[in-house]
């Protein structure tokens, strides 16, 4: 199965439900593709911990992800003019609207679906923190599970990876997310784990990073709600 069917295949899957089990958001993975990806990560015991981890980019410090947002990365929306953030936004959130002036690159307003509590969110300048954008698979997890050792510019492009990896969410959902990982944090709303599982997953697999036994665990137990 290519990569791209990887990420898409479930997007045409109808979701059912069963007694005392909560129904699938629409678009979720069914429980065959979850089960699937799970079988293709690599599972090791623990994360590890491995120094060297640093985001920021300012003097001094090791930007070991490069410069957040850059628009310089390999990936879809690469070199356009806009930098990744806005450009996962415009995609995103509906209603958009654009700041006059920046061929439409800077979104000044919109809607959010939250992905991961389904509630709609607002998002404005004047209110940027009520949505932001998530690392499905955490920088800091990714470090520490073997991106440490990739060339910068296999991180840059991981960090900047609007197709997979990166999720316009609400902010408090975000917040409570930070790095952790599917045995440490799943979406409030359990419609929405499937999907997050499914797209944890597709970003495993697509880069070769593990997930640990704990994350099985946790995501064999979602895929038992899938449907």
């Amino acid at each position: 199965m290519g990569t791209a069917t990887i990420a898409l295949v479930w997007l045409s899957a109808g979701c059912g439900t069963a007694p005392g089990v909560h129904e699938p958001a629409p678009g979720s993975p069914p429980r065959a593709a979850v089960e699937n990806l799970l079988a293709r990560a690599q599972v090791v015991p623990t994360r590890a911990d491995v120094p060297g981890y640093e985001r920021g980019c300012r003097g001094g410090q090791a930007c070991v992800f490069g410069p957040s947002w850059s628009d310089d990365h390999s990936g879809p929306g690469g070199h356009d003019g806009c930098d990744t953030r806005n450009n996962v936004l415009a995609t995103d959130l509906t209603r958009v609207a654009f700041r006059d002036g920046t061929r439409d690159c800077v979104v000044v307003s919109g809607t959010l679906a939250d992905p991961y509590s389904g509630r709609p969110v607002e998002f404005s300048k004047q209110n940027a923190n009520a949505v932001q954008i998530d690392h499905v698979y955490p920088l800091a997890a990714a470090w520490d599970m073997g991106a440490s050792a990739w060339p910068i510019e296999r991180r840059r492009d991981f960090a900047n990876d609007t197709t997979y990896n990166l999720l316009a969410v609400s902010g408090p959902e975000n917040q409570a997310k930070r790095d952790s990982t599917p045995s440490g944090w799943l979406p409030s709303d359990p419609a929405f784990r499937c999907f997050y599982v499914g797209k944890y997953l597709g970003v495993a697999v697509r880069y070769g990073l593990p997930i640990t036994t704990a994350d099985r665990d946790a995501i064999a137990g979602v895929a038992q709600t899938c449907r």
